[in-house]
């Protein structure tokens, strides 16, 4: 969200949050070994062959509804250009699209998010449920926004629905704290984490609502996997917290 940019959560993590910065890492070197990006230096250097090379790279790994939803068999070209793929797991293209981005900013906006709120999650739940809490939410938006749009054939990549699963459970387990953040870009402001992830979702739901039923107002953005995706986060934080009042055992003790 433009507006606010979190920069600092001022919750105490007692462990190193290994889970979380893994996560940044392996986003940061997918995206440079991409083609899009210009430290990969082994895809064709020409104008048209970059162009090839990124879009059979999105096609390859990219989530793309209509395969998602067994509507097509392949990933068809997005131009003609460019001839198709074959031999892809839709599977596999649902996982890895979680990991791959489509420029800096892309990447940059979704890793500071996951980089403030990521460890005061993985601290409270533990490794293990936050990494199966950052999979399957991830996996829960990438469907969430195919079954919104059962045709669609443009593949959808990004971290945004996992971080958004992550916000989701950080409203349920850590909203006590407060986010140091800048708004507009260059106020710094210190505001509760429930304020600051709350209007984040109102913000993507109101995004949400506007480009599916306003006529012409279509958006390129997966705003269908935010919002499903921090409800799948909201649930999976509840979830943790009845399995913890139920087996007596404290949050922060479970790895």
């Amino acid at each position: 969200m433009a507006a606010l940019l979190p920069l600092n959560d001022d919750y105490p993590v007692r462990r190193a949050p290994v889970v979380a910065f893994t996560l940044i890492a392996v986003n940061v070197l997918v995206y440079l070994a991409s083609p899009q990006a210009s430290t990969a230096v082994w895809y064709p250097a020409d104008m048209m062959g970059r162009y090839c090379a990124i879009e059979d790279y999105f096609l390859r790994w990219g989530a793309i509804p209509n395969e998602m939803l067994g509507r097509v068999d392949q990933a068809r070209p997005l131009t003609e250009a460019c001839g198709a793929i074959g031999g892809k797991s839709v599977w596999l293209s649902v996982f890895a699209s979680m990991f791959v981005h489509s420029g800096p900013m892309h990447i940059i906006g979704n890793m500071v998010y996951l980089f403030v709120f990521g460890p005061v999650v993985e601290d409270r739940i533990g490794r293990v449920r936050f990494l199966g809490l950052y999979l399957v939410t991830g996996v829960t938006a990438a469907y969430a926004h195919a079954i919104t749009d059962i045709d669609g054939s443009i593949p959808m990549v990004g971290a945004s629905g996992a971080i958004s699963g992550v916000l989701g459970a950080y409203l349920v387990v850590q909203f006590r704290s407060r986010v140091t953040s800048l708004v507009f870009g260059v106020i710094p402001m210190r505001l509760p984490g429930w304020a600051l992830v709350g209007s984040y979702f109102a913000f993507q739901y109101l995004l949400y609502v506007t480009t599916s039923y306003a006529p012409g107002a279509g958006s390129n953005v997966a705003y269908a996997a935010h919002v499903y995706g921090f409800i799948a986060g909201v649930i999976a934080g509840l979830a943790v917290y009845r399995l913890r009042w139920r087996s007596g055992t404290r949050l922060s003790d479970v790895y």
